[in-house]
């Protein structure tokens, strides 16, 4: 009878120890969260996620505003809105499709732009103060080599870019949605190919507005909404409500300094910007999204991803620049499985 019991006992600290093992093993590690874990929220009073990260500047000390959706030690998505000056809230969209998928990411409104504080010092606005913010929050959240994605949209990802080439070593993976790496290139693609597809007479009255500097012209938006916005920002027929909140906020003070009044010709602080020359620099896997209907030259997009040294290239056909919203079926799936594969250890993903 001992010696059953010593034999019972032998088995069962095998089993423990082998589910310990399991339970630590690479295979395990890389299973997706439960949702209890993945909705888990560790913090004394729980706020929704929400962390106010104080950020040191030339100007003094500001706080800039964050929310956490979800849980995944190995996958943690830092979202870089566009503009600048605009909000973290037409990425909402994320939302449907990240979460079932146990993928954590992490709304972040810059200094300037909705639920952050937004002083009034133009000294601010610039892309290298953008950038000492980004690793500043990066650090506030503890985000690290080993789970953190960096996704930036269209301005963002200029942003994301800027961070790339200085903070590169902190990063897992590198996301560029929407954003040409030359903004003189834009510029003429602007003009060459999204101005010479529209009617000629609206040009020529858009063309004149600006020239007299009528941007507030209530006669500027009634043109541009219809023959530009509709067809190459957001092509759903009715806007989301989540983009129609972005625009509402937007900080005009910080994007006209920065990008300048006018979307045929970018004339503000970012006007020269160009990095082309930089991008064989960067080795962290990277995915570059573009859009048949963008504002942002698809075919410049996808020469971005060939010249990082781990480019996947994602082409949203029916998309413009917001994707995310008007090409979902493209953007989400394509964007899910480049993460898990670089969660699995490849650096490149065909599509």
């Amino acid at each position: 009878m001992v010696l059953a019991r010593l034999r019972r006992c032998a088995l069962l600290v095998a089993l423990v120890v082998a589910s310990v093992a399991e339970a630590s093993s690479p295979a395990a590690a890389s299973q997706p969260p439960s949702l209890r874990s993945y909705f888990q929220d560790s913090e004394a009073v729980r706020s929704g996620g929400v962390k106010l990260v104080p950020i040191k500047t030339p100007k003094g000390e500001f706080k800039v505003w964050t929310k956490r959706f979800g849980d995944n030690p190995r996958i943690k998505v830092l979202l870089l809105h566009g503009g600048p000056g605009v909000t973290h809230e037409y990425l909402e969209s994320f939302e449907g499709f990240l979460p079932p998928e146990g993928i954590e990411f992490i709304y972040y409104d810059q200094l300037g732009s909705g639920y952050s504080d937004q002083p009034d010092d133009p000294d601010l606005w610039t892309i290298d103060r953008f950038t000492d913010e980004v690793e500043q929050v990066r650090q506030a959240l503890g985000l690290r080599r080993d789970n953190f994605y960096l996704l930036g949209s269209s301005w963002g990802g200029m942003l994301a870019v800027e961070y790339a080439l200085r903070y590169g070593q902190n990063l897992k993976g590198l996301v560029i949605s929407n954003m040409m790496m030359s903004i003189p290139d834009y510029n003429r693609y602007a003009n060459d190919v999204l101005a010479k597809a529209m009617d000629p007479a609206v040009v020529k009255e858009i063309r004149e507005l600006e020239a007299k500097k009528e941007y507030e012209n209530p006669r500027y938006e009634a043109l541009l909404i219809p023959n530009f916005y509709a067809k190459h920002i957001c092509r759903l027929p009715e806007w989301p409500d989540a983009v129609n909140r972005t625009f509402a906020k937007l900080n005009k003070k910080v994007y006209v300094l920065m990008q300048g009044p006018s979307e045929f010709g970018l004339t503000g602080r970012i006007e020269k910007w160009d990095r082309k020359g930089d991008l064989p620099k960067l080795s962290v896997p990277t995915l570059v999204i573009g859009a048949k209907h963008d504002t942002m030259d698809p075919a410049h997009m996808k020469w971005v991803a060939g010249q990082v040294q781990n480019g996947s290239f994602l082409f949203c056909p029916d998309g413009s620049h917001f994707s995310m919203w008007d090409d979902q079926k493209t953007y989400f799936p394509g964007l899910v499985k480049w993460l898990k594969a670089v969660d699995a250890g490849r650096k490149q993903v065909t599509f």
